[in-house]
């Protein structure tokens, strides 16, 4: 989680149960002096406990791998009719759950990522078909044939397809409000508000808050902008839990010391609440964190790929001479658009717009021009943005819309952005990375909002992990700049490409 931002951001997602006649309330009454009235809203029985699900989650993978073995074999008769020679192969499910248990894939997760599940699942899958073979090797004297490779990939296949089915649908439930876990946060300062405003903006992350638990009152700004109840303070924990059904406390910086904070979280987990942590110094933390014991004291050490060093460079020159790729394989294309975009509208075919890059570079970004001439040099000035998009990236269409039909197909398909690879080719921006803002938004909101800047350290991208994540357009600009920093901090090669493969699942999403 990025750092705390210092603008005021109400950003509840449609439908939240919650009334916004009841926020208006509260914050009259908190800008009078009153704290809120504590109440206690414990989860309806509509909505269900995120915990109870993976319960189910062995039993649904042995399912899923039992059909694949069985298709392997080419059906339940050919199952039943099995020779002795390939039974064992029959174990291969049973294997497979197991392995996939001991690489901790049926743990809690908040927002579990379908395609890291999926390389996870093909690996323990693969192992368990190793195992199985040698096991027939030694029962049998030789090894298998065309039924085992038939089973191995059969089995991978049907239980990755399973396990994102679920996957999905879980997130989809999650964001209607019919799945997830009733939560306590535990700190109603500034980090405490923040998390609240993410689970309240993103139900798929499975976590309904239901209230803060501190000794101090709401007094933070960022907590007035929420409309949470505090439940009471840090020594009622277990009792509030017991009242509220409350199924996870996510513990940030409260006014408690640590001292007295740890009795009472190991009652609650004593109560079958699972306890998460807001870490101190949580900028700094990334997956290249290390744990290391000093005597019974543990150490994390942290490590990080700097912006300046080999790894970016190389990543830099493997981008342009993947655009040099693209572009050559692509030019039929480009040169139909560009066609098209001529024939659209008087004007020329392509739209430049200055971007600030890499160290604040002010650069030309290409775009092909979608809209008629007259609007494509207007560009509001940072005086006439409303004090709204302070909370709001800008972006989309600006003013009245002057769209051509060429111009709406190529948004669609975001077909408009692919001269950007010119851009790439030229070194002013990434294949991957933070997407460019305008020079005149940069002014504005550097000052106001914490870590701005440091998008900056790389070079601006096509794509970026912010755009796969649906915040694109007139979205929040607070999570923008957090999945910025988030990506430079945990950037890999690997982050790069599943970015890649999601940001072509995103094509075909209807734009702007």
């Amino acid at each position: 989680m990025a750092a705390p931002q210092q603008i005021e951001v109400d950003e509840r997602a449609a439908g939240h149960p919650t009334p916004g006649r009841r926020h208006e309330t509260l914050r009259r009454r908190r800008s009078r002096g009153h704290a809120p009235r504590p109440s206690l809203e414990v989860a309806p029985r509509e909505f269900v406990d995120g915990h109870h699900s993976l319960e189910w989650r062995p039993l649904w993978d042995l399912a899923a791998a039992c059909a694949g073995t069985t298709i392997a074999f080419g059906g339940l008769r050919a199952v039943t009719a099995v020779s002795s020679f390939d039974a064992p192969i029959l174990v291969l499910p049973a294997v497979a759950v197991i392995l996939i248990g001991l690489r901790g894939l049926y743990r809690t997760s908040i927002y579990p990522p379908v395609l890291d599940d999926v390389m996870k699942v093909i690996g323990a899958v693969s192992a368990a078909a190793m195992a199985v073979a040698v096991g027939g090797f030694l029962l049998n004297g030789r090894g298998y044939g065309s039924t085992w490779i038939r089973a191995w990939l059969f089995t991978a296949v049907a239980v990755s397809v399973a396990r994102s089915a679920v996957t999905l649908a879980q997130r989809v439930a999650r964001s209607r409000g019919l799945h997830g876990t009733p939560t306590l946060i535990v700190g109603a300062g500034v980090v405490g508000a923040q998390v609240a405003r993410l689970l309240d903006a993103h139900p798929e992350y499975g976590l309904r808050p239901l209230g803060f638990i501190d000794d101090q009152p709401l007094s933070s700004s960022w907590a007035c902008a929420s409309t949470l109840p505090l439940l009471g303070g840090v020594d009622d924990i277990a009792a509030i839990v017991r009242r509220s059904g409350a199924r996870s406390i996510v513990v940030t910086f409260a006014g408690a010391s640590d001292a007295r904070l740890r009795p009472l979280i190991r009652e609650c987990r004593e109560l079958g609440a699972q306890v998460s942590v807001v870490p101190r110094l949580f900028d700094e933390i990334s997956n290249r964190v290390t744990y290391e014991t000093l005597g019974g004291l543990p150490l994390l050490s942290f490590h990080g790929v700097s912006p300046k060093g080999m790894r970016f460079m190389l990543k830099y020159t493997s981008d342009r001479l993947f655009a040099a790729i693209v572009l050559l394989l692509l030019s039929p294309l480009l040169a139909v658009l560009a066609l098209a975009v001529r024939l659209s509208s008087p004007g020329p075919v392509f739209f430049r717009q200055r971007r600030v890059g890499l160290d604040g570079t002010i650069f030309d970004l290409y775009k092909f021009r979608s809209m008629a001439l007259a609007d494509d040099s207007v560009s509001p000035e940072p005086s006439a943005v409303e004090p709204d998009a302070r909370a709001t990236a800008p972006g989309g269409v600006e003013g009245a819309d002057r769209r051509t039909p060429v111009g709406r197909l190529m948004r669609r398909f975001s077909l408009d952005e692919l001269p950007q690879f010119i851009n790439v080719v030229k070194g002013d921006m990434s294949i991957i990375g933070p997407r460019p803002e305008r020079p005149e938004y940069v002014e504005l909101f550097a000052p106001t909002i914490s870590r701005y800047g440091d998008r900056h350290r790389v070079k601006s991208g096509i794509s970026g992990l912010a755009q796969v994540r649906g915040l694109r357009g007139r979205t929040s600009l607070v999570e923008r700049i957090e999945l910025d920093n988030f990506y430079i901090a945990h950037w890999s090669l690997g982050l790069d490409l599943k970015i890649l493969l999601l940001t072509i699942g995103c094509l075909w999403r209807h734009g702007e």
